[in-house]
Formats: structure tokens, sequence, C-alpha cells
């Protein structure tokens, strides 16, 4: 009992919650922080997912809450989002460059007219 308690007192609440729940854990070597890093948001996104549904994309599926033309509608509406998201970080990535460049002019007390070439909006 000793030990069990020495570690529930090591474990955050939601691995607490997770054994309770017959949650299975593995503990996992990184070579990578990038790699772990996006582990660690996939972890935190299923919490969200399961937070705002109640349910795991697993019980989703097996519990046929969903079929097959919609799990393909949500895909396509994500790659929607990114592709916007994309495009929204083109455009403050140019406003930044335009402002790093009239900075410059600014600075430097000239006219800036050999700073004509801005990069294309696509």
């Amino acid at each position: 009992m000793e030990r069990l308690l020495k570690t529930h007192y090591n474990m955050s609440s939601r691995e607490i919650m997770d054994s309770k729940n017959g949650v299975s854990t593995r503990r996992m070597d990184f070579r990578d922080p990038v790699v772990e890093n996006v582990c660690d948001k996939f972890l935190r996104r299923s919490d969200v997912g399961y937070e705002k549904y109640g349910r795991t994309l697993d019980d989703e599926r097996k519990g046929k809450h969903k079929d097959l033309l919609g799990y393909l509608n949500d895909v396509q509406e994500e790659l929607m989002d990114a592709i916007l998201y994309i495009q929204a970080a083109r455009e403050e990535m140019i406003d930044q460059i335009q402002e790093q460049r009239m900075n410059n002019i600014i600075r430097n007390g000239n006219n800036g007219e050999h700073y004509d070439n801005t990069p294309e909006e696509n």
C-alpha cells in the first residue's frame, strides 16, 4: 500500500485519473526534443478533445459515431483551416519585412527608392 501511495504521490492528476479509468501508460525515451514536443502536443490535443466530446477517437470509431465520409469531411475542413493559417502567417511575415525595411530607411536617412523589391503575395 505504501508503494502505491508513493506512486500516486509522484503522479500528475491526469496520470491518477488515467490509472483509475484503466488508461495505459508507457515511458518513452526521445532522442529528438522536436519529436517529444510534438508528442506532448498530441497528448494535450487528445485531452482537449476528450474534455469537449467525452470520448476518445477510438470510442468514436468503435461506437460508429461517425462514418468514413464524416472523417474525410473532418480532414478536409482541418486542411482548409491549415491553408488559411498559412496565408495569414505569410501576410504577417510580409508586413514584418516591410516594417523592418521602413525602419532601416528611417534609420539610414534615405528615401528608400532602392527598396522597391517587396515580397510577392501569391
